[in-house]
């Protein structure tokens, strides 16, 4: 597949000599589960929304993708403490394009990527509204995962599902993981099939595909 779009701004990986750049703290962190970065820890602030996956539910979660994640181009669409997205790399991933709307957590989510060496190219991590970004974006690129776990009360599901489709950036071989509050009606799903699905606590996840049309 093609390297993700080079119109998306992405954070400076390097300070220029002579400048001071503070980063930013963290209010929690949040374990990576398996692969090669297991028991290492990622950080996040402390923000309306921003929730990581619990344990319990990414190993749900990688446990359907076990025959998929290897060499995967990978979306991390909302992706705060950027613990599925690292995860994804952890366990195989080739490349995870991360996009996170808060400054001061994708400065820590750099941070971390840094912090665990991840290796330059297989990571990018780009601050914004993500549907404005991929609107935006004027690659071909097709991924093989998406993680779209928003924000509960922003309800942004319809609209980053419908921006995938209508820009190409997914096909019926995409695997799209999404988390939710509540049960989505039919229309948001109208052209999604449900290949698995489960319930942990508030939290209803399910693995999805695009019908082939």
């Amino acid at each position: 597949m093609k390297k993700p779009s080079t119109s998306y701004q992405p954070q400076r990986k390097k300070n220029q000599r002579g400048t001071h750049q503070s980063k930013p703290s963290a209010a929690g962190s949040v374990r990576i589960i398996g692969g090669q970065l297991k028991r290492r820890h990622v950080g996040f602030i402390d923000s309306d929304g921003l929730r990581p996956t619990p344990d319990r539910l990414r190993e749900t979660l990688f446990n359907w993708l076990i025959n998929d994640i290897h060499g995967a181009r990978v979306l991390d669409c909302f992706a705060g403490s950027g613990v599925l997205g690292i995860e994804a790399l952890s366990r195989g991933a080739a490349h995870t394009t991360f996009i996170e709307q808060s400054v001061q957590q994708a400065k820590l989510l750099q941070n971390s990527c840094e912090q665990l060496r991840l290796p330059n190219d297989t990571w990018h991590v780009f601050t914004g509204d993500a549907i404005s970004l991929l609107s935006a974006g004027t690659d071909s690129t097709v991924f093989d995962i998406v993680f779209i776990d928003p924000p509960y009360a922003k309800d942004l599901w319809q609209p980053i599902l419908t921006t995938l489709i209508t820009h190409s950036l997914i096909d019926a071989n995409t695997l799209l993981y999404i988390e939710t509050d509540k049960t989505l009606d039919e229309q948001t799903l109208r052209q999604f099939e449900v290949v698995k699905q489960t319930k942990v606590g508030q939290a209803i996840a399910g693995l999805y595909r695009l019908v082939a049309s």
